[in-house]
């Protein structure tokens, strides 16, 4: 299966938008299923519901971080790996926001979820079945780009 079709089932299960695109690329880290939900579950709907950054993106975010993250540190903030993740994670936004005009969940479904009414119509209008499964498909597509790049 590709990481397109993974990260498709896992949103067609009833998975949030941040948990589909990890769980697509978890097997490359060998980071198991029950932890990459775990983790992933508190950054849908904007993290948390807040609407901020879509939870398609914080997953991919999290997946440069599995591959690029800084894990020695010379006691400075940064260094090579940070600004490598930096870069990526600031790239793979940019490309998102070409293709749909916003990194932002709230504007992405044109609600705010922590509303319950408007979230109650987001669900009512289909907002999840029709636009989120287009956002994790593109996240996973930019991250594969991003990944096979020189320099990513």
């Amino acid at each position: 299966m590709t990481r397109s079709e993974t990260a498709s089932a896992y949103f067609s299960k009833g998975y949030g938008c941040a948990q589909s695109v990890l769980c697509a690329f978890r097997e490359s880290f060998n980071l198991d299923e029950e932890t990459a939900l775990r983790i992933a579950t508190g950054f849908g709907s904007g993290m948390g519901r807040l609407c901020e950054v879509c939870g398609s993106l914080t997953g991919g975010f999290m997946v440069i971080g599995l591959k690029w993250g800084k894990v020695i540190t010379d006691g400075s903030k940064y260094g090579t790996d940070t600004e490598t993740t930096y870069r990526l994670v600031a790239e793979l936004a940019s490309r998102f926001k070409e293709r749909h005009g916003t990194i932002l969940c709230r504007e992405l479904l044109e609600c705010d979820l922590s509303n319950p009414d408007e979230r109650a119509r987001a669900a009512r209008e289909g907002l999840f079945q029709t636009r989120c499964p287009r956002y994790v498909l593109d996240s996973v597509e930019i991250l594969e780009t991003l990944i096979d790049e020189p320099g990513g």
